[in-house]
């Protein structure tokens, strides 16, 4: 799933992400090879045919240069996401498009007509500007796994977690995963499928964090918490630390000196009995 999403993510980022974000630039971003061409909604293609649109969008005094804006908009959301950034490039007016809600709107539309039948929901997590909803819809349909439905609510409850988890003073994990639960129960899930969403959700966010220092140190942090995880229901709580630890111990094993590593690897054995050989050895 993520690996091959999330390093093609800085790529998107000046689009998907506004300035009052600016953290979350740093690996956001939605592509994905979920989708093949511009007829099925906008998915990356082939270097080639990347390249033939660019060379076609970006020519300022061809034709689709002079069209209004609507017609604009409808082009843009019919080529291959990668080819958006470059796009917005071409000029100032082409930049303002995919600042506004237009483009965002109108896409959200050919892509999960749906989408705009939902209603506001209550609880601490808000749906946003329609730039937000389309970034949260493309990372419930391809970075979380949430059953054949998109729900837009999973998607804005990942960027939530995510963008906190990368904030400089993170906010304790037990506050940050009950306003999750607290979140989809007032949305009208129950208690067990909250839990499950919730779990879901920590999993796809840390799959999807870049391997870099700073995600060392998030992971330490989350390892050295414990149980921040509400009690209920066991299982789901240990598969997201066991992943928190396994992402340490095989993705990050070299940051470690060797008194952090030897206290690290006792948390671990405190927690999970008995632990994999690939995490042991310094």
């Amino acid at each position: 799933m993520s690996r091959q999403a999330v390093s093609v993510f800085p790529v998107f980022a000046p689009l998907f992400f506004s300035s009052s974000s600016s953290s979350s630039t740093r690996d956001g971003g939605l592509c994905s090879s979920a989708r093949s061409s511009p007829d099925e909604g906008g998915g990356i293609q082939s270097p080639g045919s990347c390249s033939a649109g660019r060379s076609l969008m970006t020519d300022r005094s061809g034709p689709i240069g002079r069209l209004p804006e609507h017609l604009l908009v409808e082009i843009f959301i019919r080529l291959p996401i990668c080819e958006w950034v470059q796009i917005s490039c071409v000029s100032k007016h082409w930049a303002s498009i995919f600042q506004g809600e237009c483009v965002w709107q109108t896409a959200i539309a050919r892509n999960w007509p749906s989408a705009g039948l939902r209603k506001r929901w209550p609880g601490p997590i808000p749906r946003g500007s329609a730039r937000r909803r389309f970034q949260a819809l493309y990372v419930c349909e391809n970075l979380v796994p949430a059953g054949r439905d998109i729900d837009e609510l999973v998607g804005h409850t990942y960027l939530y977690l995510k963008e906190q988890l990368e904030r400089p003073a993170i906010p304790p994990s037990s506050i940050l995963h009950g306003t999750i639960i607290d979140q989809f129960i007032a949305c009208g899930r129950t208690g067990e499928k909250a839990h499950e969403l919730a779990s879901k959700i920590w999993l796809a966010v840390i799959d999807n964090l870049e391997e870099n220092q700073q995600t060392f140190l998030l992971l330490k942090h989350l390892a050295q918490e414990g149980e921040f995880f509400l009690p209920f229901p066991y299982s789901r709580s240990y598969k997201v630390l066991w992943r928190v630890f396994d992402k340490l111990f095989t993705d990050f094993r070299d940051c470690f000196n060797r008194v952090d590593y030897h206290d690290a690897l006792a948390g671990a054995k405190s927690r999970f009995q008995p632990v994999p050989s690939t995490w042991l050895g310094h």
